[in-house]
């Protein structure tokens, strides 16, 4: 995971005092302190989440929301900033896309949904990662049109719960949180409590997203750890399991020089806004669509046991260093240490065979496809 932040003026969830009593190892992280795992461990707490359900605080994420006159003007507002479609994002739905710079990079990857609620029309609700709210925020305002404003929502917090019987945990506080599709979200209540509920998150299981009132959180995390299929997750397991899963994490997989392109991540990118452009950096982006771009992410699996974290060197066995893992550990899923890393596009077909440098050891390796463990989103029977 993450290198932890320096100690300094850390700031605290709604769910600290929580966190302290249920024995967590608390450390540094975007500007918080924030629990890396419990007295379980997080192998206990990873296995935990796929076999059944865990909870997350993510309150750290910021909240905030965009507000126009109606949709269109509020969705394309965004759209000058951002190179996917909001303008056909149909209510209750939910978008993952990014914010660019002028030369395509990504300054931020983040989750936008569109209200169901019809007396919403123009509001667009967005998370954003937490260590880059300060500059999320003046990019965003800086970029919208008069008659379109940001409102941060300092006072909420956010409880991610995932796993397999992560949603039927939920749904006994809020049975509507039931009838949710994957990638959708909407405003109900939880034991009273009104909530804005999606059917998303961070792990590749099924689960939801829970943005709640501050003053509630805690009420709610310790409903939902009363239920016997609900434990408490740390950032540990939830980075082992986000990187099973083959999703990117800011600052380490993705940024500001990453094009979405060369971060494999183009399925933010619907047709249209491919072909029209109007987005901070198309030229690059649309000619790496067409042409390919130089160098791509790529997943990679280790022999043995030893893993590779960041920043270690790829290289071709008994050949030259051609990229860098950006994020690296042991899946316990798997039974074997992986990561994710950038090399040249040349060298980046399924199979190839690579070495990890570590510590001046080189580790035998495979580019192998990703997810690495298969995503099993919730998906509606078709009728």
């Amino acid at each position: 995971m993450a290198e932890p932040d320096a100690p300094g003026d850390l700031q605290k969830t709604p769910l600290y005092d929580l966190h302290v009593e249920l024995g967590a190892r608390m450390v540094p992280f975007a500007g918080y302190e924030m629990p890396v795992q419990y007295p379980t461990g997080i192998m206990t707490e990873h296995l935990q989440t796929r076999d059944s359900a865990g909870l997350f605080d993510v309150s750290h994420m910021g909240q905030a929301k965009l507000v126009g006159p109606d949709h269109e003007t509020t969705a394309r507002a965004l759209e000058a900033l951002c190179p996917s479609n909001m303008v056909e994002l149909k209510p209750g739905k939910q978008r993952y896309t990014v914010l660019l710079n002028a030369d395509g990079g990504i300054v931020d990857d983040l989750m936008v949904t569109r209200p169901r609620d019809e007396s919403l029309d123009g509001h667009l609700l967005l998370v954003v990662n937490a260590s880059r709210k300060h500059v999320d925020y003046p990019l965003l305002e800086a970029g919208l049109p008069d008659g379109v404003s940001l409102e941060i929502l300092d006072d909420r917090a956010l409880i991610a719960v995932q796993g397999p019987k992560a949603v039927e945990a939920v749904a006994a506080h809020a049975p509507a949180a039931a009838d949710l599709e994957f990638m959708s979200g909407d405003f109900m209540e939880f034991d009273g409590i009104s909530c804005h509920i999606s059917r998303a998150g961070y792990t590749g299981e099924d689960g939801v997203e829970m943005s709640v009132p501050a003053g509630a959180a805690e009420a709610i995390a310790r409903a939902l750890l009363a239920d016997d299929r609900v434990e408490p997750i740390g950032l540990g397991a939830r980075d082992s399991l986000r990187l099973e899963a083959g999703l990117c994490l800011y600052g380490h997989d993705l940024d500001e020089t990453t094009s979405p392109v060369e971060g494999a991540i183009t399925f933010c990118m619907q047709k249209r806004r491919r072909e029209e452009g109007g987005f901070p950096g198309a030229e690059r982006i649309q000619t790496e669509l067409k042409d390919g771009p130089g160098r791509v992410r790529v997943g990679f699996k280790l022999e043995g046991r030893a893993p590779a974290r960041e920043g270690a060197e790829i290289q071709l066995p008994g050949g030259p260093v051609i990229g860098t893992a950006t994020s690296g550990g042991f899946a316990p899923s798997v039974g074997a240490p992986i990561g994710m890393g950038y090399v040249p596009a040349e060298h980046a077909a399924l199979g190839t065979k690579i070495n990890l440098v570590v510590r001046g050891r080189e580790l035998p390796a495979e580019i192998v496809d990703m997810p690495i463990v298969p995503n099993r989103y919730y998906r509606k029977p078709k009728a």
